[in-house]
């Protein structure tokens, strides 16, 4: 069983500044991506938050296929793993009871 899993990703997208709304837009139409910031020259930051790996590099894959699209580089990853609560076990073998104290 695998534990449940946030990928927080950000990109660096460089597009031709004619074709800059029409890729911000596409961008948008991804349900896990949120666009951060736009410069006028043809930048764009995205931010991913996904629940695996594989779609990162799949939307890197669709990004760079856009009309106009220089390149997307990811500039930013982290990956949050939420432990399974039910399955610690706490050791008491090295603890000090309040009478050691």
């Amino acid at each position: 069983m695998s534990l449940p899993e946030a990928h927080i990703s950000s990109l660096l997208v460089q597009v031709s500044p004619e074709h800059l709304k029409t890729t911000k837009k596409l961008i948008e139409d991804f349900e896990e991506a949120e666009v951060y910031g736009v410069s006028e020259v043809g930048k764009i930051v995205v931010v991913l938050e996904t629940q695996s790996e594989g779609f990162i590099t799949d939307v890197i894959e669709k990004i760079n296929d856009m009309p106009g699209v220089l390149g997307a580089t990811m500039v930013y990853h982290q990956i949050d793993i939420e432990p399974n609560n039910n399955n610690l076990i706490h050791d008491t073998s090295n603890s000090v009871s309040e009478e050691q104290v």
